[in-house]
């Protein structure tokens, strides 16, 4: 009971504070366009929720299919990383390094212009998904790598002791400890992907960005437009912000249940 009634005043302290949060950035941007005499309409858009909805959903599909292979690509590369042929690992580490130091926007044009016409990818959306999955993959990589060697060497010598096998070994000692470390900066980068695939309207490509870019030159609502594909953009990734922070803390109550 004394438990409850602590957490009570907890709750809505936090309540309390986020709202108040909001009411000082809702006010700012009130008081920033009062300032420059914009007048908002946003009864506009209605009139294009068929063709919003269409590129909010393409925005989903393409996220998650580069989520998907952007794990597998940032899993063998890790792995890679770690293996004791100099070819191979060389090899993804110059990946690595390649990716993470040149722009995105930069790769896009080159992976599809010249490497996907040059090997005949003509679908623009299997392009884009694979072009996001080489870049979002290179920076899993390194979360993967940095989380596995931060495990203690102790933990395994405590498995060998206790004769448990490769495979248990993995299963009990290695994949818990990862996951609880590494998914907060999974789901970053899983933000990242969401927000990241807005540049592939520049191969044209009919995602929430390339449909709201068509409707600004259609509806001359620019501002509003923007604002409002901000906000899209904004509920997805805040949506996967509440889903790691939920899937994390049952991964680190399994942790110790063990």
């Amino acid at each position: 009971m004394r438990q409850r009634r602590d957490k009570q005043p907890k709750t809505i302290n936090k309540v309390c504070s986020m709202l108040l949060v909001g009411c000082i950035l809702i006010g700012f941007l009130w008081l920033s366009i009062s300032r420059i005499g914009l007048k908002l309409d946003f009864t506009t858009l209605f009139d294009y929720r068929q063709r919003l909805w269409q590129g909010f959903k393409m925005s989903i599909i393409i996220s998650i299919g580069s989520l998907v292979v952007s794990l597998l690509i940032g899993t063998i590369t890790a792995i890679g990383q770690q293996s004791k042929i100099l070819s191979i690992r060389y090899l993804c580490k110059v990946y690595v390094q390649i990716i993470r130091g040149t722009p995105l926007l930069v790769q896009i044009y080159f992976f599809y212009y010249i490497i996907g016409t040059a090997w005949g990818v003509d679908n623009r959306y299997i392009a884009g998904i694979l072009i996001l999955s080489i870049f979002e993959g290179a920076y899993i990589s390194e979360i993967i790598r940095g989380g596995v060697q931060s495990i203690d060497a102790k933990q395994y010598e405590i498995a060998r002791a206790i004769g448990l096998t490769s495979y248990r070994t993995l299963q009990l000692v290695t994949l818990p400890i990862l996951m609880a470390r590494i998914l907060p900066a999974l789901a970053g980068q899983f933000a990242s992907i969401i927000k990241d695939s807005s540049l592939l309207s520049v191969i044209a490509i009919i995602e929430l960005t390339q449909t709201i870019q068509e409707i600004s030159a259609d509806n001359f609502r620019m501002f509003e437009n923007y604002i409002f594909i901000g906000l899209l953009y904004f509920i997805m990734t805040f949506a996967i912000s509440l889903l790691s922070g939920i899937t994390e803390r049952r991964v680190k109550y399994a942790y110790k249940a063990q």
